[in-house]
């Protein structure tokens, strides 16, 4: 790593030359400037980490020289150097960003340790901002994979939503949408951005806890209260509150939710005052939350404060112009994560993945790719490791295509034995999925021509699991028995 730079700026070339020494030895690389100009042209040229400037120059005042550097690059450090400190000075250079204030004579072990520390502050600031950054760019509206005409509109919609200054927004749809995704986006979409983003699941925490999770409590508040504690809310001041499964909540701790809300105001368990927040509560479920206001089991003057601001993620069912660019999203991911150098997908694969419902949302069709991926060798995703479920239901698809005429003329398929398999039709009035299961195995077993390590293959499962069915559903023959 190179070494840092320090900027010397005094018009005294004894001082300059005693500073450089002492810099050099304590490792930093070392410029130079004798004047305001010439600080600048430097600073600019150069851009040192740290600058040690001279409050008394000859062509300008080192307050003003002060301004303009911070204001080319805030995150430099600069500590300043007088041998007549003014009260005034102090407080002005310290309320445009100086670090520090040292005096002349100069003492070098306090020298040293300044230095040290305003070196350390500017390196950590600067980690921060760049994981805030990355953070952003993570969170932001554009890695929310979305190309149909629902996704395009819902994330039009949360954009406006997050530069807004709603308060209270509830974000509802069935698990695995990406509710806590969209939760993120509005936060680091708007201009709380650089505050906290506080999340919490409310069916996680037990009631007995959760009302000094979220207001914080007094020391001797209750048994355990050691220590006094911040609630998430305090953590949140000026940020974000996300409430993850907030139907969860409890009937009193709603109530006083509510009120946290309406006022902008909490009070820590066993406190006796009253503090002002600024908090954006985002709020999600994945329950009917009208619903349980109907059955009393959420509060309806909650439920209007929360819902002033409504989005609903559709279903990844609903949205299937979705899948393969997501699909596409989670292999260039674990490609990175896993290493791999996965191309894309086969045919096959496309097929069962847009044939499927994934009732699990995107959260299943990540958790679906991660596997396949891990297992896959080939330099495209097969349909080999692919869930079982996704499979199955592809399966059922292929039996009912095909013994309902739309593969075969209109036929049946013919058994080996001379007998036929019924037409699979779904009826008015429904069908059950015994039946579907049963024929499935029926088939597997025609195609397999009665081999049953073939058929227990084609139906991706063990083959004393395939001989119980054969029983369960009794297809079993007397030879086979």
């Amino acid at each position: 790593m190179p070494a840092e730079k320090v900027l010397i700026v005094d018009d005294e070339k004894l001082v300059r030359w005693s500073l450089r020494q002492k810099c050099e030895e304590w490792g930093y690389r070392v410029l130079e400037a004798d004047n305001g100009s010439a600080a600048l042209r430097v600073a600019h040229n150069e851009c040192p980490d740290l600058v040690l400037l001279d409050v008394r120059l000859p062509d300008a005042s080192g307050i003003d020289l002060l301004e303009q550097i911070k204001k080319s690059n805030d995150a430099r450090a600069v500590i300043m150097i007088t041998a007549d400190p003014q009260l005034d000075d102090v407080k002005t250079a310290l309320k445009l960003g100086a670090y520090d204030f040292v005096g002349k004579p100069l003492d070098f072990d306090e020298l040293s340790v300044a230095v040290k520390n305003a070196l350390e502050t500017t390196r950590l600031r600067t980690e921060v901002e760049s994981l805030r950054g990355e953070v952003r760019r993570r969170a932001g509206y554009h890695n929310v994979i979305g190309v149909s005409e629902k996704m395009t509109e819902l994330l039009s919609f949360v954009n406006k939503v997050a530069i807004s200054e709603a308060t209270t927004i509830l974000i509802q749809g069935e698990s695995g949408t990406g509710k806590d995704l969209i939760a993120k986006t509005i936060h680091y979409q708007s201009r709380r951005q650089d505050k906290p983003f506080v999340a919490i699941n409310c069916s996680a925490i037990p009631e007995t806890l959760m009302e000094a999770e979220l207001f914080g409590h007094e020391r001797g508040a209750f048994t355990d209260a050691k220590a006094m504690k911040k609630g998430l809310f305090e953590m949140a001041d000026g940020g974000t509150l996300f409430l993850d499964e907030i139907g969860e909540l409890s009937l009193l701790l709603q109530a006083k939710l509510l009120r946290v809300l309406e006022d902008q105001v909490i009070r820590r368990v066993g406190g006796v005052r009253d503090m002002q927040v600024d908090v954006r509560v985002i709020a999600a479920s994945n329950r009917d939350l009208e619903r349980a206001v109907k059955e009393t089991a959420f509060r309806q003057d909650l439920y209007y404060r929360l819902a002033i601001i409504s989005i609903f993620l559709p279903p990844l069912r609903d949205r299937k112009d979705d899948i393969l660019p997501l699909v596409e999203h989670f292999i260039d991911r674990y490609n990175r994560k896993f290493r791999k150098l996965l191309t894309g997908i086969t045919d096959d694969t496309r097929k069962l993945l847009l044939s499927y419902d994934w009732p699990g949302n995107v959260r299943e069709l990540k958790n679906a790719v991660e596997r396949a991926m891990i297992l896959e060798e080939s330099d495209v995703l097969q349909p080999d490791y692919l869930p079982f479920a996704v499979a199955q239901q592809q399966a059922a698809y292929t039996a009912f295509e095909m013994t309902s005429g739309s593969g075969n003329g209109g036929r049946a398929t013919e058994l080996p034995d001379g007998r036929s398999l019924p037409k699979l039709f779904i009826p008015e009035g429904g069908t059950s999925l015994e039946e579907v299961e049963r024929s499935l195995v029926e088939l597997a077993m025609a195609r397999a021509n009665r081999n049953q390590t073939h058929a227990a293959r084609l139906l991706d499962i063990s083959r004393d699991a395939l001989r119980y069915k054969l029983k369960k559903f009794g297809l079993m023959h007397a030879e086979e028995d």
